[in-house]
């Protein structure tokens, strides 16, 4: 199947096809959903290192790779290891993934580091999970 994606001005065609994740063996559809360029993985944030050749994650895959990756990345910045380059990676400003940036407690979202990091500083509200130490003091 092909589909186009609209970069502004030029479009290009993809491959929509099925893929079978090399992790848990699921088969899914890659360059299809949500994402804005045409992949459904293009909202997660481009946390992990690029590889070309590895083969595509299925969503719950990637995300807990993600999840993993976030977890040790609010270590590294807690730490004072690394700065906040957040705000700035691709994937990561017009969606909210749940488990990534939020999870639901009593119908309520709460807001987990990653949306706190990448909103690029500190509210003061004393968000319960806010990577930027307010709740320490």
């Amino acid at each position: 199947m092909v589909g186009t994606i609209d970069y502004g001005i030029v479009k290009t065609e993809i491959n929509k096809k099925t893929s079978i994740c090399p992790s848990c063996q699921k088969q899914f559809e890659c360059g299809t959903g949500t994402g804005e360029n045409g992949c459904w993985c293009e909202d997660f944030p481009a946390i992990l290192e690029p590889d070309s050749n590895k083969l595509c994650l299925c969503k719950d895959c990637l995300k807990a790779n993600i999840q993993k990756r976030i977890s040790e990345y609010v270590h590294d910045f807690r730490a004072g290891k690394i700065i906040n380059d957040a705000p700035n990676l691709i994937g990561n400003k017009k969606t909210f993934i749940e488990g990534i940036d939020y999870y639901i407690e009593n119908g309520r979202w709460v807001f987990k580091e990653w949306y706190l990091l990448k909103r690029g500083y500190c509210c003061r509200n004393k968000c319960r999970h806010c990577p930027y130490g307010y709740n320490d003091r």
